[in-house]
């Protein structure tokens, strides 16, 4: 079970609030899967158990068949995670914050590699810029540079289409197809339409709480 990731009966609460409940699902290698559901369904949060950063109320998750929680420094090995903040150190440059990450991160080395992903989103030029002087949109292609960085086979994105324009949504799209069709998994939460005819759909409107005895 190389590279399965698998949430098993999870039951999510956020605050005081139940959000869903009896969600068991398996993503493997290829898939391309986006998180649907209403506002405050639990999209992000959900995205939030699934890297490890919030536990469930109830259920499990598991990569490779071990429990994440128990495995954490190996899962993060084999993990991107782009939230909605970018991420990044304000008070480096372009070009230090991508070296950070591919001296912490399971990342393709080399600068030609960081050329090359500074082109893809558009930041050619920007390198040299300290991160905390440019403007969201240009900090956000900070963070999805590090996806033509990343050798992860698990990437969990939450909204990355956010602040980039419609050349560079399709550009995206384009990456984490092949990252999939190359054995990867991605999981994204997005309010944007998504066109990919890869794209498989979770609506956690489907997993309502109905108290203890669900």
């Amino acid at each position: 079970m190389r590279n399965t990731l698998d949430v098993e009966k999870i039951t999510c609460q956020r605050g005081d609030n139940l959000l869903f409940a009896g969600l068991s699902l398996r993503f493997q290698p290829g898939d391309f899967v986006q998180i649907e559901g209403r506002n405050g369904i639990g999209k992000t949060s959900l995205l939030r158990i699934l890297t490890g950063l919030a536990q469930p109320l109830r259920g499990k998750v598991r990569w490779n068949l071990n429990e994440i929680s128990q495995y954490r420094e190996d899962y993060q090995y084999d993990l991107l995670y782009l939230g909605h903040l970018s991420g990044i150190k304000p008070e480096l440059t372009v070009w230090e914050n991508l070296s950070f990450y591919q001296q912490v991160s399971h990342c393709l080395q080399g600068n030609d590699v960081l050329w090359q992903a500074l082109d893809k989103v558009g930041l050619l030029g920007y390198e040299d810029i300290v991160a905390s002087q440019l403007s969201a949109g240009q900090q956000k292609r900070i963070g999805l540079a590090r996806l033509w960085l990343s050798q992860a086979p698990l990437w969990i994105l939450d909204e990355p289409f956010n602040a980039i324009d419609k050349n560079g949504v399709e550009m995206l799209i384009a990456h984490l197809e092949q990252h999939c069709q190359q054995g990867g998994i991605v999981i994204i939460t997005s309010h944007q339409d998504v066109l990919s005819q890869m794209l498989q759909k979770v609506r956690l409107d489907l997993y309502p709480f109905y108290g203890e005895d669900e």
